[in-house]
């Protein structure tokens, strides 16, 4: 059995990228079912609003001092690459957010052994159907999706709950000199940082059988 520890942020375009590239490796080498997955909590902007005016073409310009030329040719870069993994982004409409809260909620999933259909189902919902992964409607409901009760997700989003379980991920990651996502642990030994190539993550498994 292999461990892989994965932080990343649902705000994360990366992030989605590496752990699709992560999830076709494992097909590939046929260790899908021989593999646990956990998901710890890490926020690219812990300062980041709820709900911005801008579109993600001048949030990009403005915090790189790019044009929104070169902004637009950057976005759409990773909206291809995004493609040679099946992934639809769809960054025209994609609602820039604060992600505190839905790792928070990451956590009860975890508790619940859904963690990773939850971090699936909170990415789509925030890249491809462009929803706000702060509020919280949007959040019970994913939580509904992939299995779990919603007045115990709606009680832990209104609640402090879990905070300090993100906090502590945080922590974790700070100690190890993570300042970056996604990073990957496996075995708590071996390392990948970044959404490297599906080759890399296949080598990496290969190496741990």
């Amino acid at each position: 059995m292999v461990k892989i520890e994965i932080w990343s942020d649902y705000g994360c375009p990366f992030c989605y990228i590496g752990e699709r590239k992560l999830a076709l490796a494992l097909e590939q080498t046929g260790m899908t079912a021989d593999v646990e997955i956990v998901f710890n909590s890490f926020e690219l902007d812990p300062n980041a609003k709820k709900s911005v005016d801008e579109n993600i073409n001048q949030l990009l310009a403005k915090k790189y001092g790019m044009s929104m030329d070169q902004a637009i040719a950057a976005n759409n870069n990773i909206i291809n690459v995004a493609k040679e993994v099946d992934l639809v982004f769809n960054f025209d409409k994609l609602q820039s957010t604060n992600t505190f809260d839905a790792h928070r909620l990451s956590h009860y999933a975890k508790d619940q052994g859904k963690q990773k259909t939850y971090t699936e189902a909170v990415m789509k919902s925030y890249f491809t159907n462009s929803l706000n992964i702060s509020d919280f409607e949007v959040l019970t409901s994913i939580a509904v999706e992939v299995g779990l009760d919603r007045v115990e997700a709606l009680r832990i989003l209104e609640s402090s709950a879990f905070a300090e379980a993100v906090r502590q991920d945080e922590a974790n990651a700070y100690s190890r000199q993570i300042n970056g996502v996604p990073y990957f642990l496996f075995n708590g030994k071996e390392t990948i940082n970044g959404a490297q190539t599906i080759d890399t993550f296949v080598a990496m498994i290969e190496g741990l059988k």
